[in-house]
């Protein structure tokens, strides 16, 4: 894939010398609070030779995020067609993230989502783009308004792949943001 720059990040498929950082967030307790289980260091991998692969082939995924400045790799921001029917159609555009705990609360996460909804929406010419969370994960759901995603109640849902031995995490909230939204967002900024 071609990087994406912002202001302060670049956005890019995932290098060796991130799979440290990589098996660190998804083992990190405080980082993984909202999705029940803690990886392993072979599991972790897996998903990053997954998740580099599938970024070679589409030219987009859930890429690591970087500091420009200092090439120091903070996490992950991207988007990846889901597979969650009957809940959420199959191939519907998801953006998602997930950073290390010292990086949270400096705008990177909003930073690289504008960067990624402006991919989805002028380059992939998709028409709407969601994102959902575990109902009280406020930090989540704090970054889809701040992006002006839209919450739909109507399409909450008891996410299918959480176990019944975690009833705290199976309800996920459900928001959305069209292509006319982002159109109408941007020229009202303009």
């Amino acid at each position: 894939m071609e990087p994406i720059r912002t202001a302060r990040l670049t956005l890019r498929n995932w290098e060796e010398r991130d799979r440290a950082l990589f098996h660190r967030i998804n083992s990190d307790k405080q980082v993984m609070e909202f999705f029940g289980i803690l990886r392993s260091r072979a599991e972790s991998d897996e998903l990053f030779d997954r998740l580099r692969g599938n970024i070679d082939r589409d030219g987009y995924g859930f890429t690591a995020a970087e500091i420009a400045a200092t090439g120091e790799c903070i996490g992950f921001v991207g988007i990846n067609p889901t597979d969650l029917a009957p809940f959420i159609p199959k191939g519907t555009m998801e953006i998602g993230w997930r950073l290390a705990p010292e990086f949270w609360g400096k705008g990177y996460v909003t930073e690289a989502s504008e960067a990624w909804l402006t991919y989805c929406f002028e380059t992939l010419k998709l028409g709407e783009v969601v994102s959902f969370a575990v109902w009280n994960n406020h930090r989540s759901t704090a970054v889809m308004k701040r992006l002006a995603m839209r919450h739909d109640p109507s399409r909450d849902f008891d996410h299918p792949r959480v176990p019944d031995t975690q009833p705290e995490l199976k309800r996920h909230v459900y928001y959305r943001l069209s292509q006319a939204e982002w159109q109408q967002r941007k020229k009202a900024a303009t």
